[in-house]
């Protein structure tokens, strides 16, 4: 990997900063609060990339392991957090262009335009699923959604801004699959292909 990639900063290293910005932590507890947080709904961060991300940042002088005396029940843990260079580079990453720009490729949508070369009676088959799965995160949502509320104490807060979009775009895309049902008896090839 050329050294320019190497240094570049990733989603899970921004998500770590950020954390990390917050108070110090030691890399079992940020797993710990990054899945309290169910930050993996809007990040992809796996355990091991934390662990990875703790050290990638510590190397680069973007987080620095805290001085603390050692618990005598357990193993030692470095705690870290974010250095002034760390929350200068957070804040330098956070003024790309490509986060207001960047366009998903959700693999639903992949789905739909190879679907025509499924086998018969799998095309509703998918649709029910997708509904059972919207339906279930939807449900999901709302609960994190009261959960939030009930800790921020308050509606004006990014937690809650991000799991009402993502409330909403269920929302829309089941409305958007009932009328794909309707439509599917005039599904048909294309007239000019």
């Amino acid at each position: 990997m050329p050294a320019s990639r190497k240094r570049e900063l990733t989603i899970p290293d921004l998500v770590l900063l950020s954390l990390l910005a917050e108070r110090p932590l030691h890399g079992y507890q940020a797993n710990a609060e990054l899945e309290r947080r169910e930050v993996r709904d809007w990040a992809g961060i796996s355990r091991p990339q934390v662990y990875y991300s703790i050290e990638k940042l510590a190397q680069f002088g973007l987080v620095r392991a805290l001085e603390i005396e050692s618990a005598a029940a357990g193993p030692e843990r470095r705690v870290f957090q974010t250095t002034a260079k760390g929350r200068a580079a957070l804040a330098d990453a956070l003024e790309r262009e490509e986060w207001a720009t960047h366009r998903e490729r959700p693999p639903f949508l992949t789905w739909i335009a190879l679907s025509w070369q499924a086998r018969p009676g799998v095309f509703r088959q998918q649709i029910e699923r997708r509904r059972e799965f919207l339906n279930n995160e939807l449900s999901r949502e709302e609960a994190t959604l009261l959960s939030i509320k009930k800790e921020v104490g308050h509606r004006f807060h990014e937690a809650v801004w991000m799991v009402r979009l993502m409330i909403e775009q269920f929302r829309v895309e089941l409305r958007w699959l009932r009328k794909l049902e309707r439509e599917l008896p005039r599904r048909a090839a294309a007239k000019h292909a």
